[in-house]
C-alpha cells in the first residue's frame, strides 16, 4: 500500500493509500481529516466539506491538479504539502473585505512589498499619483506628435540609439523590445516574488515619470488585484540598465504573451489566463515598453523579502541563544548594561537588552540559573559571551540595508525620465542597480553570522564534553543517535553560506555592444541573499529543536517564563527525542515557526514589557522599537564571574 507524507500548516502527516486511483483531492481531504482530529478547535476550520486548498510538491514546488489520480502524479513516499487552505463559506466576504495600500510612488515600505507580495492587499492609485501619470504621457504624445528625436521614444535602444524609427512602427518597436528582452532562463519566481514584483513596478510607474499612460497602468494593477502574474524566470538580468530580461517576462504576459498563472487557471497562455479574469491585454504606446523593463525591481523586491526575513530571524536569534545560553548554564554577567555603555553601538546594546529581558534577574526568575549559581565556571564561551557584539553587528548591518532598499523602493529607476514641468526628457543612469546590488551583498555577509555562531552553540549542545548533557541530546546512544546529523546539516549550510558570501556586486561584464559597459549582477546578489538568509533561519530551526532538548535532561527545572513559553510553542509542533526517528520534517517544521516569526511573537512582548515596566518614559509602538537605554542590570551574583 503507497504510502504518502502530506505537510499541512505546521505539521507532517503520513496518509496511507489503499486505491491509487484516488485523486489528489482525496488525499488532501485525507490528510485535513488527520489534522484537525486531535485539534480542540478543528484547527480553524469550520466545514471540512467546503475547504478549499492547493496541493504541490515539497521537491521542486510544483503544484498539482486536484483532479489528477495519486497514480498518474506521485510515487509511493512522496512528500506534499498542502496550501492556501480557505473555508470557502467564508472565501468571499473575505476577498470583499481586502484591504488596499494606495501607491503613489513615494510612501511604499518593505514590509508593504513584502505583504503585497503575500496577497494581504490589493493596490490602488491616489489622485496625485494619476494626476502625475496623465501629465508626463501627454509630454510624450506632443514629442511623437512633433516628430522630435528622442531615445526610446522614436529610436531604437542601447547601440540602436540614433536609428529613427517611423511613426507608423512605433507600437512595433516597443512590441519588439518586449519579445525580445524576455531571453531569461531558470525557475520561474514563485506567485509571491512575482506578485512583488509587478508591485514595485507599478509603485515607479506611479511616481509619474516613465511616460507610462493611465490606461496601461490601471490594466497593470487590475492583473495585480486578480493575480494574474507573468512567468518570469530567475536568471537573466546584470542589473544595468536595469532588470531587463525578468521586467520584460513580466510585461510580455501583461500583453497576452507568453504564459502566466492564477489561483483560478494554474499556468496557461496568458490571453486565456486574462481573458477568464474578464481582463484586456496592454497595448503599448510609444515607449511604454522601454517604460515597463527600465529600472531595479527583480533587484529590490527580492532585496525586500531578504532584509524583512533578515530582520525578523536576526531578532529570534537573540531569543534561541537565549535558551541555549541556559541550557549550557551560562552566566547572565556578560550582558550587562555597563560593558555595552562602553562599546555603545545601538545593535549590541540592543541584543544585550533583549538577553537581559529573557535571562534570570528580579524580573524573571530561572530555576535552571539558580542551580549553578555557586559553580566554579569563570566565564563563557565566546558563542555565548560574546552574541551581543557578533548579533549586534547583524542588527546594524540589516538597518543600514533596509534604509537603502526602502530608498530604492520609492526611487524613480527609468531612463529616460520624463519630466513634465520642464517639458522634456533626460536621459540618466538610475536604472544602474549598484546600490542594491552593494547593500545585499553586504546583508548577505552580515547575516550569514548568525548562522555560523549558532553552528559553534549546536557543537556545544551536542558535545557532552562541553554541555554536561547526554551525547547529541538523546538517551542510549549508539543505539540512537539523536542530534549527530542534524548538526552535520547545519555545519553544511554554513559552509555554503561562506561560499555564496562572495560578493556579485564585484564583478562586471561589458554588455549591449559595449554601450552597458558597466553592470551590477544585482539580480545573483539578490538571490543568493536570499538563499543565505533561508540557510541561517534552518540552522537557527536546528539550534532552537537542539536547545529544547537541552531542557529535556534539565528537568524538573524550569527556565524563565518567555523562555518556557518558546519551549512549549515548540513542543506543540515537535515531541522531545525519546529515540531516533525521521528528523527532517522536525527541522522542517521549526523553520516554518522561525518564517512566520512565531517564536518572536511568543517572546517579543515580554521583551516589550522589559523594557516599558524598567523605562517608564519609552512606550515602543512594536516589539522591534525598544529603547536603547540600559535598564538595571540584573541581579548581583554571589559568585566570581
Amino acid at each position: 500500500m503507497p504510502r504518502f507524507t502530506v505537510h499541512v500548516r505546521d505539521e507532517w502527516l503520513t496518509v496511507p493509500c489503499k486505491d491509487a486511483t484516488c485523486s489528489i483531492k482525496w488525499l488532501g481531504f485525507e490528510a485535513l481529516k488527520r489534522y484537525i482530529k486531535n485539534k480542540p478547535d478543528n484547527g480553524g476550520i469550520q466545514h471540512i466539506k467546503d475547504v478549499h486548498f492547493g496541493v504541490k510538491r515539497c521537491q521542486g514546488l510544483g503544484l498539482l491538479d486536484n483532479d489528477d489520480t495519486i497514480e498518474d502524479v506521485l510515487e509511493d513516499n512522496d512528500f506534499v504539502e498542502l496550501g492556501n487552505i480557505t473555508n470557502m463559506v467564508y472565501m468571499f466576504s473575505v476577498c470583499r473585505e481586502i484591504d488596499y495600500i494606495s501607491l503613489d510612488g513615494n510612501s511604499l515600505t518593505s514590509t508593504d512589498l513584502v505583504n503585497l507580495g503575500k496577497g494581504l492587499y490589493k493596490i490602488k492609485l491616489t489622485l496625485e499619483a494619476e494626476q502625475k501619470v496623465v501629465q508626463s504621457r501627454e509630454l510624450l504624445d506632443t514629442i511623437v506628435k512633433e516628430n522630435k528625436v528622442v531615445y526610446g521614444i522614436t529610436t531604437g535602444f542601447g547601440k540602436f540609439a540614433r536609428t529613427v524609427i517611423p511613426v507608423s512602427k512605433l507600437k512595433e518597436l516597443q512590441e519588439n523590445l518586449l519579445r525580445s528582452h524576455s531571453s531569461g532562463l531558470g525557475s520561474p519566481l514563485s506567485p509571491e516574488r512575482t506578485r512583488m514584483l509587478l508591485a514595485l513596478r507599478i509603485n515607479v510607474l506611479a511616481k509619474g515619470l516613465s511616460g507610462i499612460s493611465l490606461e496601461t497602468l490601471h490594466r497593470m494593477i487590475q492583473a495585480f488585484n486578480a493575480s494574474c502574474l507573468s512567468y518570469v524566470p530567475e536568471k537573466g538580468t546584470v542589473g544595468a540598465s536595469g532588470d531587463l530580461a525578468p521586467l520584460s517576462h513580466l510585461a510580455l504576459g501583461l500583453m497576452g504573451e507568453g504564459q502566466m498563472w492564477s489561483p483560478k487557471s494554474g499556468w496557461a497562455d496568458s490571453k486565456y489566463v486574462l481573458e477568464a479574469h474578464g481582463l484586456k491585454p496592454i497595448s503599448l504606446k510609444p515607449k511604454e515598453g522601454l517604460a515597463l523593463i527600465n529600472g531595479t525591481q527583480m533587484i529590490t523586491s527580492l532585496g525586500a523579502e531578504a532584509v524583512e526575513r533578515a530582520e525578523a530571524i536576526a531578532q529570534q536569534a537573540d531569543i534561541i541563544a537565549a535558551l541555549t545560553l541556559e541550557v549550557l548554564k551560562g552566566t547572565t554577567k556578560a550582558f550587562d548594561s555597563d560593558i555595552h555603555e562602553l562599546r555603545p553601538h545601538p545593535g549590541q546594546k540592543e541584543v544585550a537588552l533583549r538577553f537581559r529581558s529573557l535571562l534570570d534577574s528580579d524580573h524573571h526568575p530561572s530555576e535552571i540559573a539558580e542551580s549553578h549559581r555557586f559553580c566554579d565556571r569563570v566565564q563563557d564561551a565566546y558563542t555565548m559571551r560574546c552574541c551581543p557584539q557578533v548579533h549586534g553587528i547583524v542588527n546594524d548591518t540589516i538597518e543600514f540595508v533596509k534604509k537603502i532598499i526602502n530608498t530604492e523602493i520609492n526611487s524613480a529607476t527609468d531612463n529616460p525620465m520624463v519630466f513634465a514641468e520642464r517639458g522634456e526628457t533626460i536621459s540618466g543612469g538610475n536604472f544602474h542597480g549598484e546600490y542594491p546590488a552593494k547593500a545585499l551583498d553586504y546583508l548577505a555577509i552580515g547575516v550569514h553570522e548568525l548562522a555560523s555562531i549558532s553552528e559553534r552553540r549546536i557543537e556545544r549542545l551536542c558535545n557532552p564534553s562541553l554541555s554536561e548533557l547526554p551525547a547529541f541530546l538523546v538517551n542510549e546512544g549508539g543505539l540512537n543517535s539523536g542530534f549527530m546529523i542534524a548538526h552535520c546539516t547545519a555545519a553544511a549550510l554554513v559552509s555554503e553560506n561562506k561560499v555564496l558570501c562572495h560578493p556579485s556586486s564585484i564583478d562586471s561584464l561589458s554588455t549591449s555592444a559595449a554601450t552597458e559597459d558597466h553592470v551590477s549582477m544585482g539580480g545573483w546578489a539578490a538571490r543568493k541573499a536570499l538563499r543565505v538568509v533561508e540557510h541561517v533561519e534552518q540552522v537557527l530551526a536546528i539550534e532552537l529543536l537542539a536547545a529544547c532538548q537541552g531542557i529535556e535532561f534539565l528537568r524538573p527545572l524550569r527556565t524563565t517564563t518567555p523562555l518556557e513559553k518558546v519551549y512549549d510553542l515548540v513542543r506543540a509542533t515537535v515531541k522531545p527525542w525519546i529515540k531516533d526517528r525521521f528528523m527532517a520534517p522536525d527541522i522542517e517544521a521549526v523553520h516554518r515557526l522561525l518564517v512566520d516569526q512565531k517564536v518572536w511573537n511568543i517572546a517579543g512582548p515580554y521583551i516589550e514589557k522589559y523594557c516599558m515596566e524598567y523605562i517608564p518614559e519609552s512606550r515602543p509602538s512594536s516589539p522591534t522599537a525598544f529603547a536603547l537605554d540600559p535598564p538595571p542590570s540584573p541581579r548581583k551574583r554571589v559568585r566570581l564571574e
